[in-house]
């Protein structure tokens, strides 16, 4: 069953690199994408502590505020070492007075696992949550996950947020090096997708 009225699909995130992310995925089913901030919504707060509790804010309050169907996001990497930290909590790592700055969060993060002794491989893992909700309340949830480790120093220029320091299980260079493209059949966002995707009645 298809739950899409139309071929656009609002996606509750201000994150410019997701969007275009969730973009590409969508692409191949003719699904456009438009973002929170060109419909002019704003950000709610993140009060929760899980993956799922945050997209669940995010997905519902760009329903209720425009009345369509929106789709979120909530992600973060967890790495084994800090006992899952930063986990639900990444972006906050990378928060300043001037916005997000993730160079600061992967230099905080490795300084941790130095300061720490972590063995290595330093064992670590992207989530993501997804969430579809609806203006009635509803909602439906779909979780995928990647598996690798944390490097350094950063590699890559490609992708954004933690991509410079995590290398996926099966390959040698980081989602930072690696074409966007593989890196959309591969990640943890993919892994959700598919599940987002088969639900709708259609492949990746």
């Amino acid at each position: 069953m298809r739950w899409l009225d139309s071929d656009r699909l609002l996606v509750a995130t201000h994150n410019k690199g997701k969007l275009e992310e969730i973009a590409a995925m969508l692409a191949p089913l003719g699904i456009g994408c438009v973002g929170a901030a060109e419909m002019g919504l704003v950000e709610p707060a993140e009060t929760e502590t899980t993956f799922v509790g945050n997209a669940r804010i995010k997905a519902h309050a760009a329903a209720k505020a425009t009345g369509l169907p929106a789709l979120a996001d909530d992600s973060g990497i967890e790495v084994d070492a800090l006992g899952g930290a930063p986990g639900v909590y990444t972006a906050d790592w990378a928060e300043t007075p001037n916005g997000r700055d993730f160079v600061q969060a992967m230099t905080r993060t490795w300084t941790a696992l130095e300061a720490a002794s972590a063995p290595y491989p330093r064992r670590a893992r992207f989530r993501s949550t997804l969430v579809l909700a609806w203006p009635d309340g509803r909602d439906q949830v779909f979780e995928g996950k990647v598996e690798g480790q944390v490097v350094w120093p950063m590699r890559g220029a490609q992708g954004h947020g933690y991509d410079p320091m995590f290398q996926p299980e099966g390959h040698d260079i980081t989602f930072a090096e690696m074409d966007p493209a593989l890196k959309n059949r591969i990640s943890h966002r993919a892994d959700a997708f598919r599940k987002f995707i088969t639900a709708l009645g259609g492949t990746i």
